[in-house]
């Protein structure tokens, strides 16, 4: 049995199969919907985690094997490592797990993968760095793509560094997915939470033009006669 076997088998042995038709629902694995066709084992995430966290002498090949497997729950815990080993590594290791990422990111495909991945691999690598693959993922027909490019700015805040985030999120208002506005917005909320003018600067001249949802997430910290001042603008 191969180490990626090994994995596969310690997640079904994790699994729940109970918990199978609640994670095909939510996660909207239905016809039509955007993870059509995902396959899930049933595992819960923290043992996900810990399955990942055990196998930490994977290679990066065999990292990259699991990545490619058809069960969420196995591209998760691929990506739970490639986060993990990117931390440990030195700068050129750094860079080679980054560029995978990139040539493999199809295999992200879905908000949680995203979630999981983006800010600390690809944002990390490219603080300091040019930030304009973010802007070209930003334009993608992939929403897994567009999704990589906005959450990849977490990075960036942390370092008080709200530039490029401001532009992706005035870039991505015509966005037609619903999943983009969640994303900018918490983008949004989280710069309010650092800096009250950079994102009332960004209201005042976009309010009138976000999705609602956009608008809503990126206010939810304000007191609630601010949020009704920049919901009352939005028609």
């Amino acid at each position: 049995m191969s180490s990626v076997e090994i994995v596969q088998a310690q997640l079904i042995a994790a699994s729940e199969p109970d918990r199978i038709p609640l994670y095909q629902r939510f996660f909207k694995t239905g016809a039509g919907e955007y993870a059509e066709g995902d396959r899930f084992r049933g595992v819960i995430v923290p043992e996900t985690r810990k399955i990942a966290a055990a196998h930490r002498s994977l290679s990066l090949n065999e990292v990259i094997e699991l990545l490619h497997s058809p069960w969420h729950e196995d591209r998760l815990c691929a990506l739970v490592m490639m986060v993990d080993r990117y931390r440990r590594a030195d700068q050129a290791g750094r860079t080679r797990i980054s560029d995978l990422y990139l040539t493999h990111r199809d295999r992200v495909n879905h908000w949680d993968l995203v979630d999981t991945s983006a800010m600390h691999i690809l944002g990390a690598e490219l603080i300091g760095k040019d930030h304009a693959i973010l802007f070209d993922l930003s334009v993608s027909d992939s929403v897994w793509d567009r999704r990589i490019a906005i959450i990849s700015t977490f990075a960036f805040l942390r370092k008080h560094e709200f530039e490029t985030a401001l532009r992706l999120c005035e870039n991505l208002l015509m966005d037609r997915h619903d999943l983009m506005h969640k994303a900018c917005g918490w983008v949004l909320r989280e710069i309010g939470k650092r800096d009250i003018h950079a994102l009332r600067g960004f209201l005042s001249s976009f309010a009138t033009q976000m999705p609602r949802t956009m608008l809503r997430y990126s206010i939810e910290k304000l007191d609630p006669e601010e949020r009704r001042h920049w919901m009352t603008l939005r028609p």
